[in-house]
């Protein structure tokens, strides 16, 4: 390990894992399978640069179900919301 940023530890002379499926956990989610998350955008960018992209299933509360997240242009969508109420396959997700 050698410090990164904010002298965080990072993974040093390691081999590059790509992920196959990503947890995220959203604060509101809508139904078309976009997500509000913290802010920093961290996800979406994340996502944007992986190819193949991996399977992403949104973790939250039916409580943080919203009419819309009125998405912008970079805002990437999950494939499935998983809430108390069961497994929610969105439009994005392609099988």
């Amino acid at each position: 390990m050698t410090k990164g940023i904010y002298d965080i530890p990072v993974p040093d002379g390691t081999d590059i894992v790509e992920p196959q499926a990503f947890l995220m956990p959203p604060v509101g989610f809508d139904g078309r399978g976009y997500r509000l998350g913290y802010g920093g955008g961290f996800y979406d960018r994340t996502l944007a640069a992986l190819a193949p992209r991996p399977l992403t299933i949104g973790v939250a509360f039916e409580i943080s179900r919203v009419q819309t997240i009125h998405p912008q242009e970079f805002d990437i969508r999950m494939d499935y919301v998983v809430t108390e109420l069961g497994v929610f396959k969105t439009p994005a997700c392609a099988t």
